[in-house]
C-alpha cells in the first residue's frame, strides 16, 4: 500500500515537474535565440537633408532597400538610423559621432554635398575606421584623396564632366559669353565648379561674363527679394545665356520670377541649369515653378528606366514616397537604394567567425556592380566609370522632354551608346518659343537701338565721310565704302536690327577702346586687325586686305639701252653663242661644195659671218648645197623666227607701258640719309614706323589728308609717304602721274568692323562679308568706290620683266643637237677619208712611228681645210653619205686603179663625187 502510494506521488511530482521544465527549456530557448539575432543586427547611420526633395528621396529609397532586405533574409538585420543635416557639415559630423557612439554604427551613408562628406570622413570615418559612403563628389577630385579618407567611397562623379557638357552646348549655339548664377553657400563649394567651367568654356572659345552669387533663403530679410531683382540689373552685362548650379529650390524659383518680370527669359536669351537642379523637377508634377522656365535646358545622369528591377522599385517607390501624385524617382534616389542593397549584400556575405571587415567587403562589391543608377566600378575609393548624361527641355509647367545624350569621349549623340552623334542638344523648344537658336546676347530694339561708332575724322574720305551739314536733311550724314558694306550686310541678316550712328572725332585706337568699355556697341569704319586690338574686341571677316606700302616720287624711265632689255644678260650670251656655233658648222658644211664659201680664209669667215647674221632677217641670199646645211638652216631659222618675235613683243611692251623711275628705292637709304618720310598721325602706322622699321621720330612728319601728301611731296618736306594698301590704291588712282608704289612688304590683319567680345552680330557679319566676297559684290562695291577711274598710268602694276634663259632652254638644245649632228656625220665622212688616203699612199708617207703627234694634227687639219672645190649638179643626199661611209668611191688599192690599167671617169661619175 505505500509502495504504491509512494509510486504514485513520484509520477504527480513528475507531472508537475515535466511542465516547469518545458518552461525553463523554452526560456532558455528565446533567450539564445534573441541573443543570436541581437548579434546578427546591423546598424547604419544615415545623415540626409530631410528638408529637401532630395533627402526625402533618398530616405524613401533607403527604407525600400532594408525594408526588402531584412524580409528576404532570415539570420540578419539592417537597421537604419536616419539624421538631418540641413546640409550643414558641422550638424553632419556631429550627427555622425553621435550614430557611432549611441547606435552602433558599422557604416554611414548619405551626405548631399561634398562639404559633409568631407567632415564626416574626416572627424569620423577616420578615428572610427568604418566606411563612409558619400551621395556626393567633390567639383575636383583631389590627387592626395584615397590617403587622407582610406574609408570613404563617394557614389557621384565629380564636376569635370557636367561642366564638358555645358561647354558643349555653348559652344554648339555659337555662344561666346555667359553669366554664372549660384547661391551663396558660405563654404565656397563654387570655387571648384567655376574653375571647371571657365577652363571648359575656355578650350570652347568662350568665357564667362559676370558672376551673380545669390544670398541663402536664410540670410534675406525682405521675403519679396527685392536684393535679387537689383543684382539682375547690369547695364554692362551683355550676355543672356545664365547657367544656375548649387542652389536651392526656393531660390531657383524666385530667380525665375524676377527674370521674367525683367524680361530675361526669352527674347534671345537661354537657361541651363545643372543636375542638382534638374533633379528637383519631376515631369508628372504640375508647378508654377516650372511654369516660369519652359525653354530651359538641363542636365540629367542618364539610367535605364526599362528593367524589371526598375519597374519594381518604382512601384515601392511610389507607394511609400509621402508626397502626394506619382513621383518618378532621381538618380539621388538610385544611389542612396543602390548603396543600401551593397550594404546588405556585404552583411549577407559576413558570418559570426568572419573576420573579414566590412570595408573590405565593400570594396570587393563596389569594385564592379550594376545597380538602378547604373553599371559602376570603383578603385581606391574614387568612380571611374565615364558618365551618360542626357539633356532635358522644359517643355510647360507639365512635363519636360528628353532630348539628347552626351559622353565626354563622344559628345552629343543619339544613343546611350554613344555612337551615333549629333551636332547639339536636339530639337529644343526655346525660351519666349523661339523658332530659331537664341542669340544668348543682349539684342537692340527699336526702344533700344544698337550705337555704333563711326570715324569721324579720316585722312581718305572715300572709306568713311561724316559731313555734320546734312544732319537735318534728307541726305545720309554718313557715307562712303565702309558704310555701304555696312548697308549691304544689314540687307543680308535674316533679322531685324535697329541701330543708329554716333560720330566719334578720337584716335581709332580710342574707338577701339570704346567699344571694349561697352560705351559702343560696335564700330564701323577703316579699321585694321591688329593683335592688340583683337584682346579687346570682337572682329568680323576683313573686307580688305591691308599692308604697309612706300609712295615716293617718280619720273618716266629713260634708258639708252632699253633695246637691250626684252632679254636678260644670259639669254643675249647663250644666243651670241648659238649663232657663231651655228656660223661655224655652217661654214665647215658648205666649204668644200659651195663656190661662195670658197677664195681665202678672210672671206670665207666673212661670207659664213653674213650668211649667219643676215638669216637673223631672212634676207640671206647665198645657195646651199649640202642638204645637212639645209638641215641645221631650217632649225636654226626656227629658232630665229621666235626668238624675233619674243623680242619684238617684249620691246613693245616696255616701250608702250610708261615705267617710273623712283627716287627712292630702298627704306634703308631713307634710314641713312635721314630722310623725312610721312605717314597718318591717326593711325597705328605711325609706331610701326619707329618700333619695327627703326625709323627717327623726328623724321616722320604727320600728314592729315590725302591731298596734303602731294603738297608734301612737291614742297620737299618728305621723300616718301608710307600708307596702309587700300589708302596706297585710293591714292595712286587719283594721281596717276608722278608717283609710284611699292608692293607691301609688311602684311597686316585687313579691315574691318568691330563688336564687343562675345557679340553674336559679329558672326552673322562675318558670314554676310564672306558671302559678299565670295560672289564678287564686294569687289564691285570696290571698284565703283575707291578706284572708279582707270589710270592709263598705272604705276601701282609691275611692267613687263626680260625674258630669260629658262622660256628658251629646249629650244636652244634642239638647235645646238641638230648642228652638232650634222657636224659629226660630216666629220666622220670626211676622216674616212683620210684614213682611205692614208692607206693608198702609205708608201710615200713617213712611218707612224717616226711622225710627231704635232705633225700629224697639222696633216690632218691640212687635209680637211684642203679640200679640193667640186660643184655637184645635185645636193648630195643621206645615202650618199652612207654609201660613201660603208663603200668608199675611190677605191685606190683594186687592180683596175693600177698605172697599168688606169681608172676611167666620166663626167657623170666625177659630177657625183661626194666632197663633204
Amino acid at each position: 500500500m505505500s509502495l504504491s502510494l509512494a509510486a504514485s506521488n513520484t509520477v504527480q511530482g513528475l507531472r508537475l515537474l515535466f511542465p516547469a521544465l518545458i518552461i525553463y527549456f523554452l526560456i532558455i530557448l528565446s533567450y539564445g535565440v534573441g541573443a543570436q539575432n541581437s548579434s546578427n543586427v546591423t546598424n547604419v547611420g544615415a545623415i540626409i537633408n530631410g528638408n529637401s526633395r532630395i533627402g526625402k528621396e533618398q530616405k524613401t529609397a533607403m527604407e525600400i532597400a532594408a525594408e526588402t532586405f531584412n524580409n528576404r533574409s532570415k539570420t540578419h538585420k539592417l537597421i537604419l538610423h536616419f539624421r538631418n543635416s540641413s546640409t550643414d557639415p558641422f550638424l553632419a559630423a556631429s550627427a555622425a559621432e553621435e550614430l557611432i557612439k549611441e547606435k552602433k554604427v558599422e557604416a554611414i551613408v548619405g551626405m548631399e554635398t561634398w562639404q559633409e562628406a568631407a567632415q564626416v570622413a574626416d572627424l569620423v570615418g577616420n578615428l572610427a575606421q568604418i566606411p563612409v559612403i558619400s551621395f556626393a563628389a567633390p567639383s575636383i577630385t583631389p590627387p592626395l584623396m584615397q590617403s587622407r579618407w582610406p574609408f570613404l567611397i563617394r557614389m557621384a562623379a565629380d564636376g569635370s564632366a557636367q561642366m564638358k557638357c555645358i561647354a558643349d552646348i555653348v559652344s554648339a549655339y555659337h555662344w561666346k559669353r555667359v553669366v554664372v548664377i549660384y547661391e551663396d553657400d558660405g563654404y565656397g563649394g563654387d570655387v571648384g565648379m567655376l574653375a571647371l567651367l571657365s577652363e571648359a568654356l575656355q578650350d570652347v572659345g568662350s568665357k564667362i561674363e559676370h558672376r551673380l552669387v545669390l544670398p541663402q533663403v536664410s540670410s534675406l530679410s525682405n521675403p519679396n527679394w527685392v536684393e535679387l531683382e537689383e543684382l539682375l540689373k547690369l547695364p554692362t552685362m551683355q550676355s543672356r545665356v545664365y547657367i544656375v548650379f548649387q542652389s536651392s529650390l526656393p531660390t531657383v524659383a524666385h530667380l525665375f520670377r524676377v527674370a521674367e518680370k525683367m524680361g530675361l527669359v526669352g527674347k534671345e536669351s537661354a537657361w541651363i541649369i545643372t543636375e542638382s537642379i534638374t533633379s528637383l523637377f519631376d515631369p508628372h508634377e504640375t508647378s508654377d515653378i516650372s511654369s516660369t522656365m519652359k525653354g530651359t535646358l538641363g542636365i540629367k545622369t542618364y539610367y535605364a528606366k526599362n528593367t524589371n528591377s526598375f519597374a519594381t522599385f518604382q512601384k515601392q517607390f511610389q507607394t511609400k514616397y509621402p508626397e502626394e501624385g506619382s513621383p518618378e524617382p532621381g538618380i539621388y534616389a538610385l544611389r542612396a537604394y543602390d548603396a543600401i542593397r551593397i550594404i546588405a549584400q556585404a552583411i549577407g556575405r559576413m558570418t559570426s567567425n568572419n573576420s573579414t571587415s566590412l570595408q573590405l567587403l565593400l570594396n570587393t562589391l563596389f569594385s564592379n556592380y550594376t545597380g538602378l543608377s547604373g553599371k559602376m566600378r570603383f578603385e581606391a575609393g574614387e568612380i571611374l566609370y565615364s558618365p551618360v548624361l542626357r539633356i532635358i527641355n522644359i517643355v510647360d509647367g507639365k512635363r519636360f522632354k528628353e532630348l539628347n545624350f552626351w559622353t565626354p569621349d563622344v559628345g552629343f549623340s543619339l544613343e546611350e551608346t554613344g555612337k551615333i552623334r549629333d551636332g547639339d542638344a536636339g530639337g529644343v523648344i526655346w525660351p519666349g518659343n523661339l523658332t530659331h537658336v537664341p542669340k544668348g546676347w543682349a539684342m537692340p530694339t527699336a526702344a533700344k537701338p544698337m550705337k555704333i561708332g563711326v570715324p569721324g575724322k579720316t585722312s581718305f574720305s572715300k572709306f568713311v565721310k561724316v559731313d555734320p551739314s546734312l544732319e537735318n536733311s534728307d541726305k545720309k550724314k554718313y557715307v562712303g565704302f565702309c558704310i555701304a558694306i555696312f548697308d549691304m550686310v544689314i540687307e543680308r541678316l535674316n533679322y531685324s536690327l535697329p541701330y543708329e550712328f554716333e560720330a566719334f572725332d578720337g584716335l581709332y585706337d580710342d574707338l577701339v577702346e570704346r567699344v571694349h568699355n561697352k560705351v559702343y556697341d560696335a564700330a564701323v569704319g577703316d579699321i585694321t586687325v591688329l593683335a592688340d586690338r583683337l584682346e579687346k574686341v570682337e572682329f568680323t571677316q576683313p573686307y580688305m586686305e591691308s599692308g604697309l606700302s612706300m609712295i615716293v616720287p617718280a619720273k618716266p624711265e629713260k634708258s639708252t639701252w632699253m633695246f637691250m632689255k626684252p632679254f636678260t644678260w644670259q639669254m643675249w650670251v647663250v644666243s651670241g653663242a648659238i649663232l657663231i656655233y651655228t656660223m661655224f658648222v655652217v661654214w665647215f658644211l658648205e666649204r668644200p661644195s659651195n663656190p661662195e664659201f670658197g677664195g681665202p680664209l678672210k672671206n670665207q669667215i666673212g661670207t659664213a659671218t653674213w650668211f649667219t647674221f643676215s638669216s637673223l632677217f631672212f634676207s640671206h641670199r647665198e645657195k646651199i648645197y649640202s642638204n645637212l646645211t639645209r638641215l641645221v638652216v631650217v632649225v636654226w631659222l626656227f629658232v630665229v623666227l621666235i626668238l624675233t618675235s619674243s623680242y619684238t613683243a617684249n620691246l613693245s611692251s616696255m616701250l608702250t607701258i610708261q615705267r617710273l623711275k623712283p627716287n627712292v628705292t630702298d627704306i634703308e637709304i631713307l634710314k641713312r640719309t635721314n630722310s623725312k618720310i610721312g605717314c597718318d598721325g591717326d593711325s597705328f602706322v605711325m609706331d610701326y614706323l619707329q618700333t619695327v622699321l627703326g625709323f627717327k621720330i623726328e623724321n616722320i612728319v604727320k600728314v592729315s589728308s590725302e591731298y596734303n601728301y602731294t603738297k608734301e611731296f612737291k614742297s620737299k618736306n618728305i621723300s616718301a609717304a608710307f600708307l596702309e594698301l587700300p589708302y596706297a590704291q585710293v591714292f595712286m588712282n587719283e594721281f596717276c602721274e608722278g608717283y609710284t608704289s611699292t608692293e607691301p612688304t609688311y602684311r597686316f590683319g585687313g579691315l574691318s568692323f568691330i563688336f564687343q567680345r562675345g557679340s553674336p552680330i559679329a558672326r552673322d557679319f562675318t558670314k554676310a562679308i564672306l558671302e559678299l566676297l565670295e560672289n564678287g559684290e564686294l569687289k564691285k562695291l570696290q571698284n565703283d568706290w575707291l578706284t572708279p577711274n582707270e589710270c592709263p598710268n598705272n604705276v601701282t602694276s609691275n611692267g613687263p620683266e626680260s625674258l630669260s634663259l629658262n622660256s628658251f632652254t629646249a629650244l636652244y638644245v634642239i638647235s645646238g643637237v641638230t648642228s652638232s649632228f650634222c657636224f659629226l656625220l660630216s666629220l666622220a665622212v670626211l676622216g674616212r677619208r683620210f684614213l682611205q688616203q692614208e692607206a693608198d699612199q702609205g708608201n710615200a708617207s713617213p712611218s707612224p712611228s717616226d711622225e710627231t703627234l704635232w705633225n700629224k694634227t697639222v696633216r690632218i687639219a691640212r687635209f680637211f681645210y684642203s679640200r679640193e672645190l667640186n660643184i655637184p649638179t645635185r645636193a648630195p643626199t643621206f645615202a650618199d653619205y652612207a654609201e660613201e661611209w660603208h663603200s668608199p668611191m675611190w677605191d685606190y688599192s683594186t687592180a683596175s686603179n693600177t698605172p697599168e690599167h688606169p681608172r676611167t671617169i666620166r663626167p657623170t661619175e666625177i659630177e657625183c663625187v661626194q666632197q663633204g
